[in-house]
């Protein structure tokens, strides 16, 4: 049986049949997902963290094998993939360092994907440009999981930043949610706010001006009628947040360093600055991080940014069980 998460934090039967439409399938942007598929998906994810406490590893994948294929570094997307694919008992293929693989030869993406699938049944896919994901999904016969395609989308780390406020503080409806830092080019905030979109929520974008939320997305979420306010003012907007997402001022994607020195450390979450916030409110980060929250933070039980991490890896086991067809 899956279950439903409620708002109480218990959950509740809900059909089987839905788990059916995600065998086989790409997961390629948050936009393919619906409110009531969320509410499944979180309820497979559960179990799965509930089997992982009881009996740590088990069969549901045995004879499966995924490739893991990065073209861009990655500590806990790759890891994350790897620990949920072994902990359902399935094998692995690891391409972390393309420039060791045909690639560095000039193997174009559509034949890289056409060989791996010869040999693997699910691929996850991290790549520098946008809608590279699509692009392999057009070409494969199997599913592909796209891990970040460049400032575009990362679809699962979205679902698991959703996932972590239904266990950490219940139903999102109702709830105010503040993205600080680099909403520009933060490709974890797009996703995000375009899955909270299906909820009630108010949504609150703190961020120097060069690296405001790009104007594409407030205008798709307008038109879902959600509440959307841009400041620089982060003192002003702390005081009524229930979720702090924090995401680094991303280095590597600044083509002019003058611009970075600028704003790095425009904002820091520290113990001081927190006193501000709510008693009952989370922090969130889709780490790494680089100074944008001091570890004097990390023991205040708000910080719940480890807690998100662990969190990924039933979703992500959630979602391999589901394109195969075994959840």
């Amino acid at each position: 049986m899956v279950l439903e998460k409620s708002a109480q934090n218990i959950y509740l039967p809900f059909g089987d049949h839905q788990g059916t439409r995600f065998y086989k399938q790409d997961i390629l942007s948050v936009n393919q997902f619906s409110q009531e598929d969320l509410i499944y998906i979180f309820g497979v994810a559960h179990e799965m963290r509930e089997m992982v406490a009881r009996v740590g590893t088990f069969d549901l994948l045995k004879g499966k094998i995924l490739a893991n294929l990065f073209y861009e570094p990655s500590t806990r997307t790759s890891s994350s993939f790897t620990a949920a694919m072994e902990r359902l008992g399935g094998s692995l293929i690891p391409i972390n360092e393309v420039k060791y693989s045909s690639v560095s030869k000039g193997e174009s993406l559509p034949d890289t994907i056409r060989t791996l699938e010869c040999y693997v049944d699910v691929i996850v896919l991290r790549h520098p440009e946008v809608g590279a994901s699509a692009l392999a999904a057009k070409y494969a016969k199997k599913p592909i999981i796209n891990a970040g395609d460049g400032v575009g989308e990362h679809p699962t780390q979205a679902l698991l930043d959703l996932y972590t406020i239904f266990e950490e503080l219940g139903d999102p409806n109702g709830k105010t949610v503040t993205m600080l830092g680099d909403l520009k080019y933060g490709r974890t905030v797009h996703s995000l706010s375009r899955l909270l979109s299906l909820f009630d929520v108010k949504l609150n974008y703190v961020s120097p001006p060069i690296l405001r939320m790009p104007s594409e997305i407030i205008a798709e979420i307008n038109e879902k009628n959600i509440p959307q306010n841009e400041t620089e003012n982060f003192d002003e907007i702390l005081p009524e947040t229930d979720v702090l997402y924090v995401t680094r001022v991303q280095k590597e994607r600044f083509e002019d360093q003058k611009d970075y020195e600028s704003i790095k450390g425009s904002y820091v979450i520290d113990p001081d600055i927190m006193k501000k916030a709510k008693e009952k409110m989370i922090v969130m980060h889709p780490l790494p991080r680089v100074g944008e929250i001091s570890m004097e933070f990390d023991d205040d039980p708000r910080a719940a940014y480890f807690r998100q991490m662990e969190y990924g890896l039933y979703v992500r086991m959630a979602l391999l069980a589901l394109v195969l067809g075994k959840a």
